[in-house]
């Protein structure tokens, strides 16, 4: 700022003394012949005497309207010298945060790269769970469909009639059969089979009319577990029990109708003979009777 104001003080003496010299028309010269005759003519002895003190003047004068052009120089030189410092901090501050931005921006690449394979690996882990599901899913439904066990059967496929009594026990055959779901009642023995260990419920009901009454049990392989006993002298009777078992794979379950003893049957199926599987047990489960 300073060198320009000095800048500025130049120019305005210069154009003054042009002006000077334009309206008045003299030059130096002239103007110090000019002052030597009148001061030659006026005063002769003080001519010297004006002269030096004239030098003085103009002197003090340059020295008040034109400032040292070398300071002001030097000024300006340590401010660009400055400011060039300032920029140099600029360029470098710039330039670091470039390599920051460059290193951001791989690490956002970086980053990018690894989610796309992360999510490339859920969905292939997805696929493969899915997949597993499935798949257990089916294997489940192949086990349960296995597990399926129920039945139940009457006496008679066609017909009325009485089935008894005999001199022995006999086995009933229940030939009449309503669901048979994993084929695990045979209805030409009349014996249910177990094809898994588990606990199954079984239900048996008898119907007979007067004497001698109508009595049955249900037998485990060949140990008698519950039995069934309806008697009076006339009319209808009617009797039905249940039991649930744990069986092994193989054991064997059937309804036997005790010696002396007879039942009825007809289209209205009143003996019957019923069973399913409750749950499963694993191999290892011991059984309690």
């Amino acid at each position: 700022m300073k060198a320009l104001v000095c800048i500025l003080l130049l120019l305005e003496t210069f154009v003054f003394v042009v002006q000077q010299q334009v309206d008045g028309g003299l030059n130096e010269n002239e103007i110090s012949q000019q002052i030597s005759s009148e001061d030659g003519r006026q005063n002769p002895p003080q001519t010297d005497t004006l002269r030096a003190e004239a030098s003085t003047d103009s002197q003090q004068y340059c020295h008040l309207c034109f400032p040292d052009i070398h300071a002001a120089l030097r000024e300006l030189t340590a401010t660009v010298t400055e400011q060039k410092g300032h920029i140099r901090e600029l360029t470098a501050t710039v330039t670091e945060q470039k390599e920051i931005n460059r290193e951001l921006t791989a690490t956002v690449t970086e980053q990018k790269e690894k989610n796309r394979e992360l999510r490339d690996e859920m969905n292939k882990k997805n696929d493969e769970i899915s997949n597993l599901t499935l798949s257990q899913v089916e294997e489940l439904r192949k086990e349960n469909r296995d597990r399926e066990i129920a039945f139940s059967a009457s006496m008679m496929e066609s017909g009325s009639g009485f089935i008894g009594p005999f001199t022995t026990e006999i086995t009933l055959t229940y030939r009449k059969v309503f669901t048979n779901i994993g084929n695990a009642y045979n209805p030409i023995t009349g014996v249910f089979t177990a094809p898994l260990k588990g606990a199954y419920m079984f239900r048996v009901s008898v119907f007979g009319i007067a004497s001698p009454g109508s009595t049955a049990a249900i037998y485990k392989n060949r140990e008698h577990v519950v039995i069934l006993d309806a008697y009076q002298t006339q009319g209808g009777l009617n009797s039905s029990n249940g039991v649930v078992m744990i069986l092994e794979v193989g054991d064997v379950v059937y309804v036997r109708l005790w010696a002396g003893r007879r039942i009825y049957d007809s289209h209205n199926n009143h003996n019957s003979f019923s069973g399913f599987l409750l749950f499963p047990l694993r191999e290892d489960h011991v059984c309690r009777m």
